[in-house]
């Protein structure tokens, strides 16, 4: 379903990203962890295109794009709406209610009619627990339930991948878990998702493969009983150390 074969991206002279090799089979989940500053959220936008490696190639649900070249407008668009990105911060449209933030994808970029994209946005904000909620504006609502209407409106343009960029990082702690049981569900319906979190329960329970990245490198992957009870890499070792403190 995904894979990068030689993935750079520099920002200036700071290189982020090194050569990345990257595997991800359909209906699997991937969990990325590691420090920050490890290249995590950089490798997760360069799967959205929201940045472009300068060298590599990518292919995700059989369409490929090599970055040897330069890329046009219609090719960015067509492969981003292969993959859905949920971010930190919400992004909400504040003058949007979330209904009409959960249409507005289909409606402008895919130009599917309102009647149909209406129906599809309460479908999928039933399935994240809110449906009482579809009239109500981003500031009435919490920060765990803006990023589940985050999550609805990324499932909106019915990405063949989800993209989660650290999705509990901004929010209080008691609002962590309703997200992530939204997440878990749709692990459990065999969506294919690469998260990126701190949250390592999650990991152990959910994630079909475990990658740790660090200083722009996958430095070991496996599953997540060997990634986590039984680390190779002494750099995997020191890392799970000190969250485990």
């Amino acid at each position: 379903m995904i894979s990068t074969q030689k993935i750079s991206k520099q920002f200036g002279d700071l290189v982020v990203l090194k050569d990345i090799d990257l595997e991800v089979e359909k209906g699997k989940v991937v969990v990325v962890i590691g420090p920050s500053g490890s290249g995590k959220t950089t490798l997760l936008r360069c799967l959205n295109l929201l940045e472009q490696p300068e060298s590599g190639l990518i292919s995700i649900d059989q369409q490929s794009i090599d970055f040897g070249k330069k890329l046009s407008k219609k090719e960015i668009r067509s492969f981003r709406k292969k993959s859905g990105m949920v971010f930190q911060t919400y992004n909400l449209f504040p003058h949007f209610t979330a209904l009409q933030n959960v249409m507005e994808g289909p409606v402008t970029v895919q130009k599917v009619n309102k009647t149909e994209a209406k129906k599809r946005a309460v479908e999928l904000l039933t399935k994240v627990g809110l449906k009482e909620k579809i009239d109500v504006f981003p500031y009435q609502l919490s920060g765990g339930q803006q990023q589940r209407v985050g999550i609805a409106r990324a499932m909106a343009i019915d990405p063949k991948v989800m993209l989660f960029d650290e999705p509990t990082s901004a929010l209080d702690p008691e609002l962590v878990g309703e997200v992530l049981l939204v997440m878990k569900d749709l692990a459990k319906e065999g969506r294919t998702m690469v998260v990126v979190t701190h949250e390592m329960k999650f990991a152990k329970e959910v994630a079909d493969e475990v990658i740790f990245m660090d200083e722009g490198k996958i430095i070991e992957r496996g599953e997540p009983v060997d990634l986590f009870e039984r680390p190779k890499e002494e750099r995997t070792k020191k890392f799970l150390n000190l969250i485990n403190q």
